[in-house]
């Protein structure tokens, strides 16, 4: 048998490993509550279905590498509603989903064996992506009075990039225009590439996010229909990158890819157009934010990060164990509740933390912490 490769020993996805025993007991008739998943509840929305009915008389095909342009137009325009960014669509790459953008974005910045650094606790497919690509990732420890978010000082050397993550994953918490400017400020000292993981845009409950470009056009910024248009399963994201790396990305995209999925390019131009659907759904996820904020610390779980963005709530358990893989498996037997241990997010002290997703239906939500609170008084 041909022997791996060592870059292909990356580690497990454990939220996709708690879905699938989630999956196990429904199958054996148990009733689930979900709050491992960052995925919405919601369908997508009503203007994406009718514009890929519309387009189904048509043959779907190869679309452009880039995406197709009145897509990458109304991407633009989105930044000029949302943060009064004038944005050439030139620059706008369509992807498949945002993990393609990763992909190109670390294939265009950085050579094997690269240093790339990150915050921790954040997205555990940054790592694995950058070691699968030969490349080294660099964990920051940020702090829970920092908003789990990294300090400009504590930027390591060495290292050729630097991703951010506003809402972060999993805390929630935001960058304010001001740190985010500092951190750039701090990262070209140390000559390191910007990358800025915008997924959760749209998804805030005091101030709005604010992108990175308005800070400065110096960055690679990536973004996906996934989470406030509700598709992820129609694997369609974007990136805006800087002028001089439009063509370097784009001959990437045609040999890595050749194009994003036509059939979800034209849903997700239709999902431009259904914004105060999504913002509906905004409203859902306030609510089950609020009931959050208001059930778990009664059932336990007091000490969390501030969620100002997204759909999750990140604990510290460590009042409660050490090994939140154990403690995330006991609390699916015995509650009916799937959350994610917070190895996954951060590989040195994820295994005292908890990370719950509160994007489903709010009756589920207040069922879950229905669920929770009873099985923590009896634990």
């Amino acid at each position: 048998m041909p022997a791996t490769s060592k870059r292909s020993q990356v580690d497990p996805f454990i939220v996709m490993d708690v879905m699938e025993a989630a999956a196990r007991a429904e199958k054996a008739g148990r009733h689930i509550i979900h709050m491992e998943v960052g995925q919405p509840g919601t369908p997508a929305p009503e203007g994406a279905l009718k514009a890929l009915s519309a387009a189904l008389s048509q043959p779907l095909g190869y679309t452009v590498a880039l995406g197709i342009p009145a897509l990458r137009e109304g991407i633009a325009a989105l930044y000029h509603r949302w943060y009064g960014v004038d944005l050439d669509p030139a620059r706008v790459v369509v992807t498949t989903g945002s993990s393609g953008a990763f992909i190109l974005s670390f294939s265009a910045l950085f050579d094997a064996g690269d240093r790339v650094a990150m915050g921790y606790p954040g997205y555990p497919s940054y790592r694995q992506i950058l070691r699968a690509m030969s490349l080294e990732p660099v964990g920051i420890l940020t702090r829970p009075e920092d908003r789990y978010q990294p300090r400009p000082e504590d930027l390591p050397d060495g290292c050729r990039g630097l991703i951010l993550a506003s809402p972060g994953n999993p805390s929630g918490t935001v960058l304010r225009p001001d740190e985010m400017a500092a951190l750039k400020t701090a990262a070209d000292a140390k000559g390191m590439a910007l990358i800025s993981d915008e997924i959760y845009h749209g998804l805030s409950y005091a101030d709005r996010c604010h992108s990175a470009l308005e800070v400065t056009d110096d960055v690679f910024v990536i973004n996906s229909f996934s989470k406030y248009f509700s598709m992820t399963g129609w694997r369609v994201g974007w990136m805006v990158v800087p002028d001089e790396q439009v063509r370097t990305v784009e001959r990437l995209a045609q040999n890595f890819f050749i194009c994003p999925p036509h059939a979800s390019q034209v849903a997700a131009l239709g999902a431009l157009s259904s914004v105060d659907e999504a913002d509906a759904n905004l409203a859902v996820y306030a609510e089950n934010r609020r009931l959050m904020l208001e059930g778990l610390p009664k059932a336990g779980f007091d000490r969390i990060a501030p969620p100002e963005g997204a759909f999750y709530i990140y604990a510290d358990v460590s009042h409660l164990t050490d090994n939140s893989l154990e403690f995330a498996a006991e609390i699916l037997e015995q509650a009916g509740v799937a959350v994610t241990p917070g190895l996954d997010f951060d590989p040195e002290r994820g295994a005292q933390t908890l990370r719950f997703s509160y994007a489903r239906s709010t009756e589920d939500i207040a069922e879950g912490l229905r669920r929770l609170t009873e099985y923590m008084s009896r634990r």
